[in-house]
């Protein structure tokens, strides 16, 4: 993308792209002398000592001591670094009952997750409310001033229309606006708050550094309290025309699924937290105390099952008539069991989902465990926000205006 207001082939539109790659050097690769800055770049000494000039001007680079030059005569070399404690954002994750959040910076380096569980009052106070209580938990857990936040990635179970800022297709959310919602949270936080489906934020994350990595596409089945779906072509999430594409769960259950609840309306039904509390109650999984285990109590005892356990297999029945919609319209390369049922149950229930379409149905397509299990949503929000901690860090750079020669082209290696 060429910059704001420059014209491509100036020397200006230049050193901006230069100072830009080598920031995003720094930032993927950490602290570098001059010498390693031109060398990975490709450019001239003299260039990349302009561009350590400019970075420091925007407020963007720092002296982090000096590397000792075994062997060689005269004073260490400077080493400088990317300053990413300045421009900060924190990534939310939204669930029914369950609230957690983190700092993000251009880095990506890990900070403190924290977490809260909302009671009945505060699950049905406003968004802004919210997520101004998750990023004062995340500020507070990294150790930085909340005043240096200035983006905010939410998941949310719900589908989002970014075309309209509109929520659709969800049951929770109660004091959420459902119109205007990014503009709604950003005008209340005074940053700019980013709203995407907790599926496609867990899809991100699995393609960036997950179970997606290799396929060329996936479907990765978000089993919580609801069912959601987010579709992976090549790289790019597949949202629809309207951001409604994968809520498989309002499906109508299939009449050959029918037997295994004829309570069940919607394909959802058959994996719901009744389902599962009913299914581990009918298989002998009860609480510790042999009570009716809940739903909470049912998941931590999923990992200890072989895929061949009674309740695996029938679980695993279920989901797979849940995947198979998708297999039908789709036919991904690849399907991930997600969130904390998909999480919980692990290589055992993609197992036995596996089984159970070879034997039922035409297709061999591979279902997989999560390869991000832990804090998903997290993680896919994060990706985001670094992209856009990091454009707001580059449009510093737009504003540094010099006389200098006109510079190299990078190259960077």
């Amino acid at each position: 993308m060429t910059p704001r207001g420059r014209t491509p082939g100036q020397p200006a539109l230049l050193r901006v792209l230069n100072d830009r790659a080598a920031l995003s050097l720094l930032l993927d690769d950490g602290p570098m002398t001059r010498n390693e800055i031109a060398q990975r770049t490709g450019l001239s000494k003299p260039t990349a000592a302009e561009i350590i000039r400019r970075l420091e001007a925007a407020g963007l680079l720092r002296e982090a001591g000096t590397a000792s030059q075994a062997g060689r005569r005269g004073p260490s070399a400077v080493v400088y670094e990317a300053i990413t404690d300045r421009d900060l954002a924190v990534a939310v994750d939204v669930q029914l009952v369950d609230v957690r959040s983190t700092v993000v910076d251009a880095s990506g380096r890990s900070y403190p997750v924290a977490e809260h569980r909302m009671d009945e009052h505060e699950m049905r106070a406003p968004g802004e409310d919210i997520v101004a209580a998750a990023v004062s938990r995340a500020a507070a857990a990294a150790g930085i001033d909340p005043d240096l936040v200035t983006a905010v990635a939410v998941g949310v179970q719900a589908s989002v229309d970014h075309a309209t800022d509109t929520l659709i297709f969800t049951d929770g959310l109660p004091g959420w606006p459902r119109e205007q919602v990014s503009r709604t949270l950003s005008d209340a936080l005074g940053v700019r708050v980013v709203i995407e489906n907790d599926a496609n934020l867990a899809a991100i994350a699995e393609r960036n550094m997950g179970a997606g990595r290799t396929p060329g596409s996936f479907a990765l089945f978000w089993m919580a309290e609801g069912l959601g779906m987010a579709l992976d072509l090549d790289g790019r999430l597949h949202a629809g025309a309207s951001g409604a594409a994968g809520e498989i769960g309002y499906l109508s259950v299939p009449a050959d699924a029918l037997p295994l609840d004829p309570t069940a309306t919607i394909v959802a039904d058959l994996i719901s937290e009744s389902a599962i509390i009913a299914l581990a109650a009918e298989h002998g999984i009860t609480a510790p105390d042999g009570s009716a285990a809940d739903w909470r109590q049912v998941l931590p005892q999923l990992p200890g099952l072989p895929a061949q356990h009674p309740f695996t297999t029938a679980l695993g029945e279920r989901v797979g008539h849940n995947v198979l919609p998708a297999l039908a319209v789709a036919d991904p390369e690849t399907v991930v069991l997600h969130g904390p049922t998909g999480i919980a149950g692990g290589p055992a229930l993609a197992a036995a989902v596996t089984a159970w379409l070879r034997t039922r149905s035409r297709w061999s397509t591979a279902v997989v465990a999560p390869g991000v299990p832990d804090t998903p949503v997290l993680h896919g929000a994060r990706h985001v926000l670094i992209d856009v901690v990091r454009s707001a860090l580059g449009d510093r750079l737009e504003t540094i205006t010099d006389d200098a020669p006109e510079p190299d082209t990078v190259r960077r290696t």
